[in-house]
């Protein structure tokens, strides 16, 4: 918490050898088709630096493909547990620049960038520009899957370049799902493999909630 200085929240997530950066900036001035509603927003964008991998990312990736579908994931999974409407006329942008990727990626910067909103939204709130409670929930985020059989958390880029079947889980702080992104990329699964699964994700994301709450004080 606290990485920079420059913006009112800000975290280094690091989940294995993968490194995102995730700030959040507040701003009074809302997105213009919000205009005349009572309420606020938040949206992210996400990116991958050009060194944060072995082939240079090029700086024009950025809102392309990819990273443009990751951006929307965060950003609905965050406003997934926010009350727009008693926040404040208020945005906040939260900023998620992967410095070193290793798999799972987007499932850092989920929980990485619901810190960091937190944090600007409380400070929002001491400056008199958004109630903090609008905030009313957690999120957090992993990646599962089956490798050669088995069920693992986690994956990092050998395993999940391997994996049979690939799944990122979103889950809120109450224990609901908010997004489930899975596919068959090997091998199809059946239900049992699918609840094995599931089951693994929340034990992981109940640990990841945890380690948000400690770094919240």
């Amino acid at each position: 918490m606290g990485f920079t200085d420059a913006t009112p929240g800000s975290v280094l997530i690091e989940m294995g050898a993968t490194k995102v950066l995730c700030t959040a900036a507040v701003e009074e001035r809302r997105p213009p088709w919000i205009t005349g509603r009572d309420h606020g927003w938040v949206t992210a964008e996400y990116a991958m630096l050009p060194g944060s991998s072995d082939q240079r990312v090029r700086r024009d990736h950025y809102q392309k493909g990819r990273a443009l579908e990751i951006s929307r994931l965060i950003g609905r999974s965050l406003r997934s547990v926010v009350n727009l409407r008693t926040m404040g006329e208020c945005a906040i942008r939260v900023d998620c620049d992967v410095i070193q990727a290793d798999g799972g990626t987007r499932t850092a910067a989920v929980t990485g960038a619901w810190l960091a909103m937190t944090e600007a939204l409380r400070w929002a709130a001491s400056q008199g520009i958004a109630n903090a409670e609008a905030g009313f929930d957690q999120v957090a985020a992993i990646s599962v899957g089956m490798v050669e059989g088995e069920a693992l958390l986690d994956l990092d880029y050998r395993d999940d370049s391997s994996a049979d079947v690939d799944f990122n889980v979103v889950m809120s702080g109450r224990g609901l799902l908010v997004e489930v992104q899975g596919t068959a990329e090997g091998a199809l699964f059946d239900r049992a493999d699918l609840d094995q699964m599931l089951d693994l994700a929340e034990a992981g994301i109940s640990e990841l909630l945890s380690v948000q709450r400690q770094a919240l004080g």
